[in-house]
């Protein structure tokens, strides 16, 4: 059994990722700005009106977490404003970079110690994120910010990687859920049972 903490736990891949760790037995702590029926029914630990773009409210979730309590940091919290080169707005590029590549890079710095030796972080990316393979365009803020977190990532796993602590960066696929309008080729139910099974296969 496993302390698992996911991020963006009230809906989509988040809620997906934390049924299937609850159903399995893991404890979960559902992190989220405000809870959903859905999330509530699982009965798992909720730690709701977090704001992770917020300084305060993520110093003080690693503080009520302590030292040596997790198991499993997912970073999955994220949001996605569709936009082209003719409409795409700084405000919004902004945003996507606060919740997408600043908020984990946040929430690893304060709850990097809260986890065990042998610990995992899991950062939820997308290909969207990826230079080489954008065959498409615009999503400049989503692309921007998806970029980021990448690099991020890897930077923190080299970083924890001597204190036993692994990383992982995570595509999801395609997947149907309200930031994609329900288009895609994969629901969060088979999307989390496949990073689940990534997760479970990660070493340092």
């Amino acid at each position: 059994m496993a302390n698992v903490l996911i991020t963006g736990a009230n809906r989509g891949i988040g809620l997906a990722l934390a049924r299937r760790f609850a159903q399995r037995g893991d404890q979960v702590i559902a992190v989220c700005r405000q809870a959903s029926d859905e999330l509530r029914a699982l009965g798992v630990r909720v730690e709701s009106g977090i704001d992770v773009t917020s300084d305060q409210a993520v110093a003080a979730l690693g503080k009520k977490l302590g030292i040596g309590t997790l198991d499993l940091l997912v970073l999955n919290a994220g949001i996605l404003r569709d936009d082209n080169l003719e409409d795409v707005t700084i405000d919004d590029v902004r945003a996507q970079m606060e919740v997408n590549a600043i908020a984990p890079l946040r929430l690893a710095q304060a709850l990097h110690r809260a986890l065990r030796r042998g610990g995992k972080i899991a950062a939820i990316t997308s290909r969207m994120g990826s230079i080489g393979d954008n065959g498409s365009g615009g999503y400049y803020g989503y692309r921007m910010s998806k970029a980021a977190l990448n690099a991020m990532a890897m930077s923190l796993a080299r970083d924890l990687r001597e204190d036993g602590i692994a990383v992982a960066i995570l595509h999801p696929g395609f997947v149907k859920t309200e930031m994609t309008d329900h288009q895609g080729n994969v629901t969060p139910d088979e999307s989390a049972r496949m990073l689940i099974e990534r997760i479970d296969a990660l070493d340092t």
